[in-house]
C-alpha cells in the first residue's frame, strides 16, 4: 500500500495535495519530516544505528522520519520512535525546538520542512526493540561522543543539526 505525504509549500503551509512516497517531488513542493532527540538525566542522547540496507548504512543518527498524510508533527515524532526503537515517549516530555527548511538542492526538486523535537526521557537500551528494516542498534552518547562521530563520519545527519544549540 502506498504511503502518502501532505504537500507543503515553501512557507510550510499545507497545499491540499498529496504526494506518493518514493516518487520525485515537484519543484517547490515540500513535505514534513521530524528528527527526535531524546536526552536522559545524565545529558546523554539516545542514538540509533541505521541498518545496512538503508541510505547512510550503519551510521548513527537521532530517530526520525516523514509524516504521513493526516499526521501532525508530534504524532509523527511519537510514531517514529515507537516504530524504530519500540520506545513509547510521553508527549508531555517533548518540546518542538525548531523548524528548518531543507532543499531543494542539486539532487532533487522538492524539499522538506524538518521539525526538531527534544524529549527528556529515560530508557534502558536492553528494553528497546529495533525495526529490522530501519535500526539495528542503539546507544546513549554525550555531546563529545556525537562530535567525535561527526568528525569521523559515522553520524548520518549532523549537518542538518549543527545550528541547533538548544540540544546542548
Amino acid at each position: 500500500m502506498a504511503e502518502y505525504w501532505e504537500v507543503l509549500d515553501a512557507k510550510g503551509n499545507k497545499t491540499g495535495r498529496l504526494h506518493a512516497r518514493g516518487r520525485p517531488m515537484a519543484k517547490g513542493d515540500y513535505h514534513l519530516t521530524v528528527c527526535v532527540w531524546i536526552v536522559n538525566a545524565k545529558g546523554q542522547f539516545l542514538l540509533s544505528k541505521r541498518t545496512a540496507n538503508k541510505s547512510c548504512p550503519n551510521m548513527w543518527e537521532c530517530t526520525g522520519g516523514s509524516a504521513v498524510a493526516g499526521d501532525d508533527s508530534l504524532t509523527t515524532a511519537l510514531k517514529e520512535v515507537r516504530e524504530e526503537l519500540g520506545l513509547v515517549l510521553k508527549p508531555e516530555n517533548g518540546v518542538l525546538l525548531k523548524r528548518l527548511c531543507v532543499g531543494p538542492d542539486v539532487y532533487r526538486e522538492g524539499g522538506e520542512w524538518v521539525d526538531i523535537w527534544l524529549f527528556h526521557q529515560e530508557a534502558e537500551l536492553e528494553s528497546l526493540v529495533f525495526e529490522p528494516k530501519e535500526t539495528c542498534a542503539a546507544m546513549w552518547a554525550s555531546r563529545e561522543e556525537i562530535d567525535r562521530m561527526v568528525e569521523e563520519g559515522s553520524f548520518a545527519t549532523w549537518n542538518l543539526f549543527s545550528s541547533v544549540e538548544e540540544l546542548f
